[in-house]
């Protein structure tokens, strides 16, 4: 559950930046108020917490899941 959280988190960071590169617009900041409001430094906090927990992804072992 963390692990599909944090990549939910780093996918929604991934595509703001891609507005930010493409469009020069910061989706996050139109949303919340700004790219200094509490609310968006909230999610960019989150999103770069969830980037630093998405790095453990990298070094575990997969295994084969029944879902």
């Amino acid at each position: 559950m963390m692990d599909r959280l944090a990549l939910s988190l780093v996918i929604i960071g991934a595509l703001n930046w891609g507005l930010i590169g493409l469009f020069q617009f910061d989706l996050v900041a139109a949303l919340f108020g700004g790219q200094q409001s509490i609310l968006s430094r909230i999610v960019y906090s989150l999103v770069g917490v969830a980037g630093a927990y998405c790095i453990t992804l990298l070094f575990r072992e997969r295994t084969a899941s029944k879902e």
